[in-house]
């Protein structure tokens, strides 16, 4: 017999017709294969047990970095005369899906191959095949073949040419293959620019200076990321003042799994994921009884129970961290704020004052893509940050309908394109207070639609008037003359969550986060909304409080501590005597009194803030969430708690009150109650607070979504009190529950409207 077959999926730069090539040809059967921009085409002939047992070996023995969404087949009638099965040059195709693979951390293959003294890619820092290596950050167009990439300057040697026209070989139309003699190469320059050292000289270079204290900029593979010695609490202070960032944690990648065992606990299920192809930034709890204490200072991550943890994620890093032997300090080349810098220029001159040398090399990333966070808890993994390793992978919706391109959020940004029935979302662009995250954001949408050739027919976006986002999306409406769709914040995090699972409604989402302007033009944040495909309506808030200082309030804990304790006794809370000094608290608690520079809110981020400081736990702020943060490191741990009250209002939008916990809370901490305990009762009563919506709303399937569930603990035990009830709950996993969601959830409006 003889069959048609189409698959799509991420089939391309994944080793996947070497993969179709094997397996053909170990049954005996004749046809070819070839790539499409759609995905991948072909055509199989031979005994037909032999041709059902391939077409079931497609799916379930593809390469790991391989996930096959859709395979398609037909016999045809006609037998062909092929003597053999063999690769075909791509083809085109009419329509273009988004079918391309993330970079990929390099595989054990290559791994072993640079470990082998008498391997011709020994040592070498930019191995790679069709399993692991960069994709998304150096492809410029479809199909993904070598002169669409950034490899296309880099001309094969015969060794490595006759590598990459064997299908039998693992590196067959490996775009990226290179070598000692034909590829990429290492330099190290100082701050200005001038050449220090080349080749292996530059990898010592590069150690001697980590070991030195100081702080190098490496060009890794989706863009410059900074590092200095994890041990050496000097080096991270320096590099926390060049950074601007005081105590926000710092990622820190390990040389090996041995090493990262002496300082953090390493379940069994956080394996796969350190040695997945992904190998994202992982949240791992330190051991309470580390082995080898000094090999991170805690200054990494003031006050956190956990390290953000990682493997060497490329060749690069391997050697680098081969060579030093200790862990170290990796974070994103920027600025607090700032988007990564990516090309070699424009790294110079944003990071020269921030480094104290720069390892780089002549392979041109194309478009910068930073490193993933997850974090695995009891209901398994949830992406926090999704980049190097998951994006661009496009998640199938059930939305159909004309494409539509959402711009996302202010912070934590990312765009969505949503057509054929997918979800594309680009990297984490990060926030865009700056001029060159304007610039990155709208770079990026040219790219994805050009690259991915689409043409939108509808825009989304938030309905702050004042986000780059917007305003892009106003300016890019009237330049293609396409509907603009304005989607409120928090109706955008529920719809995201919904998309993710493949609802349609109705739904309640809660949608609990730090700020989102509302539609009735005031800051909501603790929000119940019931949703239905386009619309929303509001079933419950917390009780408006006001923000003395409107978004000074956003990072000072105890502005919203005021705030909260004004808005439920009329006067300030007596803590705020030893929080400000007098004539401060004066001007404080006028312009409270004459509401004057106090927009009210519904932040739960603002609540999570205000009892942080009411607590005792922290009441001034040094980067966004680190008070929430503290409140729930400071609750784990003290078991279950009883909740406090609520009062409710009992309307058709239940409203509720935090009177009865800031009643209780000042009493408990003069009394000596432990501040964690404070804490664990408050995250119970969150718990409570859910399920009394839930109950109101009067529906079964409940999404979680926002910021705040960013907190494993209250993400938890808010799941685990509404199932108790029957309620069915839905969680992000595949994208985040924060903001980086938010163009999803514009998109699924957008398309549902």
């Amino acid at each position: 017999m003889r069959v048609h077959a189409e698959l799509r999926g991420v089939v391309q730069g994944v080793g996947f017709r070497p993969f179709v090539y094997r397996i053909a040809l170990e049954r005996g059967l004749s046809g070819w294969v070839l790539n499409r921009p759609d995905g991948v085409v072909l055509e199989v002939q031979g005994a037909a047990p032999e041709v059902a047992a391939f077409l079931r070996a497609l799916a379930s023995e593809a390469p790991s970095p391989a996930r096959v969404e859709a395979l398609e087949s037909r016999e045809i009638p006609e037998l062909h005369g092929e003597a053999s099965f063999e690769i075909r040059p791509s083809g085109a195709s009419r329509a273009t899906r988004p079918v391309v693979p993330p970079d990929l951390a390099v595989c054990e293959a290559c791994a072993a191959e640079m470990d082998g003294p008498g391997e011709r890619r020994y040592r070498y820092p930019f191995t790679n095949c069709t399993s692991c290596g960069p994709r998304y950050s150096i492809i410029e167009s479809l199909p993904y073949d070598r002169p669409g990439t950034s490899m296309k300057g880099f001309t094969l040697c015969p060794d490595c040419e006759g590598e990459y026209r064997n299908p039998a070989d693992r590196r067959f139309h490996a775009q990226p293959v290179a070598c000692p003699a034909c590829g990429p190469r290492l330099q190290l320059l100082s701050p200005s620019g001038a050449e220090r050292a080349r080749e292996e000289a530059a990898l010592r270079g590069a150690v001697q200076s980590l070991l030195r204290g100081e702080v190098l900029a490496l060009k890794g593979l989706g863009g410059y990321q900074l590092l200095v010695d994890a041990a050496s609490a000097g080096a991270i202070a320096r590099l926390r003042e060049r950074k601007r960032r005081e105590d926000k944690p710092f990622a820190v990648m390990f040389p090996d799994l041995e090493t990262l065992a002496q300082v953090c606990e390493v379940p069994a299920e956080t394996l796969a994921f350190l040695r997945s192809p992904a190998s994202p930034i992982l949240l791992l709890r330190r051991r309470r009884d580390p082995t080898e204490p000094s090999r991170v200072d805690p200054s990494v991550a003031p006050g956190n129970p956990r390290i953000g943890a990682f493997l060497p994620t490329t060749p690069l890093h391997r050697l680098l961290l081969g060579e030093l032997r200790r862990p170290v300090v990796c974070t994103s080349g920027n600025l607090s704020e700032e988007p990564m810098a990516f090309q070699d220029q424009e790294a110079l001159a944003r990071l020269g004052g921030l480094a104290d040398a720069f390892l780089v090399h002549d392979r041109p990333i194309v478009r910068p893509v930073d490193d993933s966070v997850l974090r695995l808890d009891s209901g398994g993994p949830t992406l926090l940050r999704r980049a190097r390793g998951f994006a661009p992978l496009a998640q199938p919706v059930a939305l159909a309908g004309p494409p539509v391109l959402a711009l996302g959020a202010h912070q934590k940004n990312t765009v969505a394109l949503l057509f054929d029935s997918q979800a594309l979302l680009s990297q984490h662009l990060g926030d865009l207070g700056s001029v060159a995250g304007a610039a990155l954001l709208e770079r990026t949408v040219r790219d994805l639609l050009a690259f991915f050739r689409v043409r939108p027919e509808a825009l989304a976006c938030d309905l702050h008037p004042d986000y780059a986002s917007t305003r892009l999306a106003e300016r890019l409406a009237a330049e293609w003359s396409l509907p603009l769709h304005r989607v409120q914040h928090h109706h955008a995090h529920g719809a995201a969550c919904a998309a993710e699972h493949g609802l349609q409604g109705p739904l309640l989402a809660l949608a609990w986060d730090g700020a989102g302007l509302g539609s009735d033009g005031t800051t909501w944040g603790g929000e119940a909304l019931l949703i239905e495909g386009g619309a929303f309506r509001r079933v419950g808030h917390l009780k408006p409080f006001p923000l003395p200082g409107g978004d000074r309030a956003a990072k000072e804990p105890r502005r919203s501590a005021c705030g909260v304790a004004w808005a439920a006794t009329g006067a300030l809370p007596r803590e705020a005597r030893s929080w400000f000094p007098e004539a401060e608290l004066d001007l404080l608690e006028g312009m409270l009194r004459r509401g004057v520079h106090c927009p009210p809110a519904t932040s739960m981020g603002r609540l999570f803030d205000a009892v942080a400081a009411l607590a005792g736990v922290r009441w001034q702020r040094g980067f966004e969430g680190q008070a929430a943060m503290a409140l729930e490191f400071a609750a784990e741990g003290n078991g279950a708690a009883p909740p406090y009250g609520w009062n409710f209002n009992g309307g058709p939008v239940l409203v509720a009150d935090p009177a009865p916990l800031l009643a209780a809370l000042p009493e408990e901490r003069r009394g000596g109650t432990d501040p964690g305990r404070i804490a664990a009762r408050f995250h119970a009563s969150l718990a409570d607070l859910a399920l009394a919506w839930a109950r109101h709303a009067g529906v079964r399937d409940i999404l979680l979504s926002g910021g705040c569930f960013q907190n494993a603990l209250l993400a938890d035990l808010t799941s685990r009190r509404l199932e108790g009830d029957g309620f069915r709950v839905h969680r992000h996993r595949a994208f985040p529950p924060n903001d980086g969601s938010i163009s999803l959830g514009q998109a699924a409006v957008a398309a549902c409207r």
